[in-house]
């Protein structure tokens, strides 16, 4: 498994972790039944405390992305697409209200926000 940690960011270790994980289970590089790598594996290659591995892969079970059975290790959960793309689709809300946020403290109007959404919508 290919996760690329950033010490220079400012998202911290665990969730870079999460969130490279979320992403290859979305995009199917992680397979429903897949094992993970054991925390105390990951921690070695990544060069990070097992603790920090271990919290990642309790809020991914939390989140319902992985399933951990006991003396066995971790696993990419199940049939768990619907869940997948309701934790996109929650991502995407937050992305927008923070844009609409950051667009009406900068001042502009309900109509200003929406033309830019539709111009930036045309563009791709």
């Amino acid at each position: 498994m290919n996760i690329i940690i950033s010490n220079s960011s400012m998202e911290p270790i665990y969730e870079q972790i999460i969130r490279q994980i979320k992403t290859m289970i979305m995009e199917k590089k992680l397979l429903g039944g897949t094992m993970l790598p054991s925390v105390r594996s990951l921690s070695k290659d990544l060069k990070i405390s097992a603790l920090t591995v271990k919290k990642a892969y309790d809020q991914l079970e939390e989140q319902g992305f992985i399933v951990t059975v006991h003396g066995k290790g971790s696993f990419v959960a199940e049939g768990n697409q619907n869940i997948m793309q309701e934790a996109q689709q929650k991502e995407v809300e937050e992305k927008l209200e923070d844009a609409i946020r950051t667009g009406r403290s900068c001042g502009m109007k309900k109509e200003e926000i929406r033309d830019l959404f539709e111009m930036i919508l045309e563009e791709e």
